[in-house]
């Protein structure tokens, strides 16, 4: 996925853990790592903008976009 999720960097620089991050904006500590892991299909805005109320950061420290490599682009698969 192109979307990567530094939620892991802003808790590093805040040393927080992810159960107290979890408790402070209200989802269960599931449902954070599923969004810290970038498994989550999406995120609710009210869940971004608790994310960055507690974290002191902005949306874009959080996620940024990485394009995917073209499929086939590369070298053949074992040469």
């Amino acid at each position: 996925m192109p979307i990567i999720v530094d939620i892991d960097v802003m808790l590093a620089r805040r040393k927080m853990q992810v159960g107290a991050l979890a408790e402070r904006i209200g989802i269960t500590p599931a449902n954070l790592a599923v969004l810290k892991n970038g498994r989550a299909k999406a995120v609710r805005f009210t869940t971004l903008e608790a994310l960055c109320e507690v974290l002191e950061c902005q949306p874009g420290d959080l996620l940024r976009w990485e394009p995917e490599s073209p499929a086939g682009g590369g070298a053949p698969s074992g040469a």
